[in-house]
């Protein structure tokens, strides 16, 4: 017994270089609890008043982990205290209470009665009056471990009563999440709530028309750089918003084929929100998993849609099959995702033949060409165009009511609505500029004052350099884009009449081709067979 209690002993100091400890998290002041009895300056108050009353005690440094859960020892502020401990400069440590310390009663208990003592650190936590220089064997042994254990129990109590409230919340189709997705910003009055972000939606949307005309996510990320459209992250960095990710690879963030998948596979711009796809493993563990399918938490209709579920269904269809561009193109072929073999309802696949500089193109099964099966189905691709879009021009022959289409025909007006899109994204972009020359500017100047070295000098301003001519270049991309649309504009005006006396396809295009058509299916025989999208085609 008397070994037991020569473990635990801490010899007195004539001065002791004191660490004041204060954590504070949200959990503290759940459940009812004060928010100002546990604040860090009621927690520093204290313990400063403490010391002031002792002659052999001097601060050392104080150290603040302010919104940091006590359920594990991953807190900055603590690891830097253990630092100051290991290298000797702190010999005492005060907490107001033992829970501010940590919730988590082993880890808590081994720094106390374990690694403290071995770095002869005296350890006080005032509310609980203990004092690890003055406490006994039964303090030590039996109070504490006791105390850290209820602590612990009411952090796991607190982690499943928050859990509960977020899936109460998160079935009644509130929003939790700490960021608005892009294309939606939280309504100020109501954090739980999502309203539509006009400008970012625009983005979203024009996103979603890329891809069903054949884009490559690649090719729609660069072309929304290209463009100068900032990108979710920046976007957000430019609302004033405090969002960080440790996915920077750039000094300003650019649009990826991952951002661009990232937001065609977000079914929340359909108008449904969904949450709960991963849950933490344990209140100690930060670590989250990932729910299976079936677990998320769906809810119709919370907020208002960016896109039609049609043709969120229409681009997760195109994910599905293998989408990527051929080399040096930016989209795919017309036939990508919706052509398919009759028989083993595999994708078909497109070959060219070239000789003696002709080039012939068609179509084989898959499952041929990969020697499992099946058989060829060749069909040219000529043909196909040909049969398809005789198909379509029989089904819509059919289908179209005349009389309705012809009322929208004669409420039609050519929009310009994107031209002031663009416009005002080309002020912004020359505000961007504006930034740029003026940090350029100030370079030379912060050099001079000895701000920062000549090194730091020349690599500012090729960083400023180049993102201002990157800057000049997206203008120039919208202003052109600006003028196509004028162009285009004048076009559909000259075209209306032509659409009243006609009303038919007369050529095969990637969006008519997705707008009117589910699947292609092609047999042996050459039949080919049509299955439209079962929605009004106008």
């Amino acid at each position: 017994m008397k070994i037991i209690q020569e473990e635990y002993r801490v010899k007195a100091k004539d001065l002791y270089n004191v660490a004041v400890y204060l954590r504070l998290s949200r959990d503290d002041v759940s459940d009812g609890g004060s928010a100002e009895s546990n604040s860090i300056r009621s927690q520093r108050d204290m313990i400063r008043s403490y010391i002031r009353g002792q002659d052999d005690m001097e601060i050392y440094d104080i150290y603040v982990d302010d919104g940091w859960s006590g359920a594990n020892f991953d807190r900055p502020s603590f690891k830097r205290m253990m630092e100051d401990i290991e290298a000797g400069h702190v010999d005492c440590v005060i907490v107001k209470d033992l829970s501010r310390f940590g919730r988590d009663y082993i880890e808590a208990g081994r720094l106390i009665q374990k690694t403290f003592p071995a770095f002869s650190v005296r350890f006080i936590a005032l509310n609980d009056n203990f004092d690890s220089l003055t406490a006994n064997y039964n303090e030590k042994t039996m109070v504490i471990p006791v105390k850290n254990f209820v602590n612990d129990a009411y952090c796991s109590d607190i982690s499943k009563k928050v859990r509960s409230h977020q899936q109460m919340k998160r079935e009644r189709g509130d929003f939790i999440g700490a960021f608005a997705v892009y294309g939606y910003r939280k309504n100020p009055e109501n954090s739980n709530q999502l309203l539509v972000d006009e400008y970012a939606a625009g983005i979203v949307k024009k996103i979603f028309a890329w891809k069903i005309a054949g884009l490559s996510n690649f090719a729609i990320a660069k072309k929304l750089d290209g463009m100068g459209i900032l990108s979710p992250m920046e976007y957000k960095k430019s609302q004033g918003e405090k969002f960080f990710t440790g996915f920077v690879t750039h000094v300003k963030a650019k649009w990826s084929a991952v951002a661009v998948k990232r937001i065609l596979t977000n079914e929340l711009y359909t108008g449904m929100m969904v949450q709960g796809k991963n849950e933490k493993v344990s209140h100690k563990v930060k670590r989250s998993v990932e729910k299976p399918k079936e677990e998320w938490v769906r809810v119709k209709d919370t907020h208002e849609a960016v896109v039609t579920a049609e043709d969120f269904e229409t681009v997760r269809k195109l994910l599905a099959v293998d989408t990527r561009a051929s080399a040096g193109k930016a989209g795919c072929h017309m036939f990508t995702g919706v052509l398919f073999c009759g028989d083993c309802g595999e994708p078909m696949i497109r070959r060219v033949n070239r000789n003696k500089g002709t080039e012939k193109v068609y179509f084989i099964c898959s499952t041929r060409n990969k020697g499992l099966g099946c058989t060829r189905h060749s069909i040219p691709e000529e043909k196909l165009k040909r049969l398809v879009l005789a198909g379509l021009q029989q089904q819509l022959a059919l289908f179209l009511d005349k009389g309705h289409v012809f009322t929208q025909i004669e409420t039609m007006e050519v929009q310009f609505d994107e031209v002031a899109a663009f416009n005002k994204e080309i002020r912004k972009l020359h505000q961007e500029q504006e930034k740029y020359v003026s940090l350029r500017s100030g370079l030379y100047e912060d050099l001079k004052r000895g701000i920062i070295t000549e090194e730091d000098f020349r690599d500012f301003r090729q960083i400023y350099e180049k993102q201002y001519q990157e800057t000049e270049d997206a203008i120039r991309q919208q202003e052109e884009a600006v003028k196509a649309l004028f162009r285009a504009g004048m076009a559909a005006g000259a075209n209306l009449e032509k659409m009243k006396s006609t009303l038919e396809i007369t050529e095969l295009s990637r969006d008519i081709l997705v707008t009117f058509v589910s699947r292609i299916l092609v047999y042996e025989d050459k039949r080919v067979f049509l299955e439209l999208r079962a929605k009004e085609v106008m």
